[in-house]
């Protein structure tokens, strides 16, 4: 009976768990980073205003020191996606509409397998797909929390949205200033939405929602 019960908890929190060991795990590679960022190749440490994310999965730090917090930051990244995969199909089956589901469901499997190869030579492709895929699903939950009366969520949704797109132009004009640390809010923000959707939403939230094929149903009779 406790056993079961565990398997139980460990299921209904599963998201939860894997964002934060993940979270443990890249906060111990920050830790451990030995220095240098763009800005100043003699820079000692990680600074969260200066420094990239991926920073960390160089063979070698900026500053040419050998990077212990790799191999950390690369165990962060691929459990960090197997947690958003979980809540992706776990958000399908609440939306009542088939495209819906199999864009998350799938979308989020691909994802995972994006994020195993980027410790390969194919590392920035497999980054660039993994980001798109990443924010087609969250952009597809948002299409449907709008239809919702989930008025925090629809702001979240789109504070988010808003957030990754403005992130998109900085990079585009090579903003590299303001960059580093929108990256990070752009992280930190995506991640709380999805840990909130995951336990502040319910299928009932998305009931009303009619599915393609109920309409096209409606429209034949």
């Amino acid at each position: 009976m406790q056993k079961l019960y565990t398997k139980q908890i460990i299921k209904k929190y599963s998201v939860l768990i894997g964002v934060v060991i993940s979270f443990i795990l890249m906060l111990i590679a920050i830790l451990i980073y030995p220095g240098g960022s763009i800005f100043d190749k003699n820079s000692i440490g990680f600074d969260w205003t200066k420094n990239f994310i991926s920073n960390l999965f160089g063979a070698k730090a900026l500053n040419g020191s050998e990077n212990p917090s790799r191999i950390w930051a690369y165990t962060g990244m691929i459990l960090l996606p197997l947690s958003y995969a979980i809540f992706f199909t776990n958000m399908s089956k609440k939306i009542p509409e088939k495209n819906a589901e199999y864009i998350l469901k799938y979308g989020g499997i691909l994802n995972i397998l994006c994020m195993f190869l980027i410790v390969t030579p194919l590392h920035d492709l497999m980054l660039n797909i993994s980001i798109t895929l990443f924010w087609t699903c969250i952009v597809v939950i948002t299409v449907f929390i709008l239809k919702t009366s989930l008025h925090v969520f629809k702001l979240f949704c789109v504070g988010c949205l808003l957030i990754f797109y403005y992130s998109l132009y900085l990079w585009g004009i090579s903003d590299w200033n303001l960059l580093p640390i929108i990256q990070k809010v752009n992280f930190i923000n995506a991640t709380l939405l999805i840990l909130g959707l995951e336990y502040f939403t319910k299928q009932e939230d998305f009931a009303h929602i009619k599915s393609r094929k109920h309409k096209e149903q409606v429209t034949n009779c």
